[in-house]
């Protein structure tokens, strides 16, 4: 059996923060600008550099260090654990997911997240699926803007560590916003969408998912999913 590079969406796709990171952007903009931040940006899909740009441009904010704005960001998701803890959770079917890809062996299993790294461990850490993830080969959002730039980057990564190549009919991509299926599809990866975020299975189809699942409960049909041809044996759309 061919093996395969297994990538998962965070927010959304693994777990439901109960809205707590989208409050990290206004809180990170006030103290890296002096201001408040009177305008509201879409976050959903999007890598956290590009959500601070756009609030930065909204709000006629010149570009901030890099190293700032992650800090900031980092520093903002840090105190606001708690109440991350108490208010998200883990999405249903997420752990028996995890696990159970963990357990097939052909699988190399990470992150493919808008989160920067230290926010995605911390979120992964907190509520328990870390340990089901092999980490050090994921992409995160300060590893690019643009989403679609993250497939190649855990690719690499993968290939490094595992001695072998993975390409699109090697590479498996899930999560549950348009913008994680752009990203599959640009990027170089089959796509497996979840309607248990923000979008509806009909708008994750009209994206051009190849799969789309209502929830992760059903581990069964994750695996099926997961295992099913490549790209290459899509029909015509």
């Amino acid at each position: 059996m061919k093996r395969l590079l297994l990538l998962w969406d965070v927010d959304g796709t693994l777990i439901d923060d109960g809205h707590v990171g989208e409050t990290v952007y206004p809180l990170a903009f006030e103290r890296l600008t002096g201001r408040s931040a009177r305008h509201r940006v879409t976050t959903a899909g999007r890598t956290e550099p590009e959500i601070m740009d756009e609030l930065f441009h909204r709000h006629g904010v010149g570009r901030i260090e890099e190293s700032r704005v992650a800090a900031e960001l980092t520093a903002q998701l840090q105190r606001r654990a708690a109440a991350l803890r108490t208010a998200g959770r883990t999405l249903p079917g997420a752990v028996a997911a995890l696990r159970a890809m963990r357990a097939q062996r052909h699988v190399a299993q990470s992150v493919l997240t808008g989160n920067l790294r230290a926010n995605a461990l911390l979120k992964l850490r907190l509520f328990g699926l870390a340990e089901y993830l092999d980490l050090t080969i994921g992409a995160y959002g300060g590893d690019a803007r643009a989403r679609a730039e993250l497939v190649p980057v855990a690719q690499r990564r993968a290939a490094a560590a595992y001695g072998r190549e993975f390409d699109a009919d090697s590479t498996v991509l899930i999560g549950d916003t348009p913008l994680d299926v752009r990203a599959g599809l640009v990027g170089g990866a089959r796509v497996i969408a979840v309607a248990s975020g923000a979008s509806s299975a009909a708008a994750l189809r009209e994206a051009g998912a190849d799969t789309v699942l209502a929830t992760l409960r059903d581990t069964g049909a994750v695996i099926h999913a997961v295992q099913a041809p490549g790209p290459t044996a899509r029909s015509p759309r």
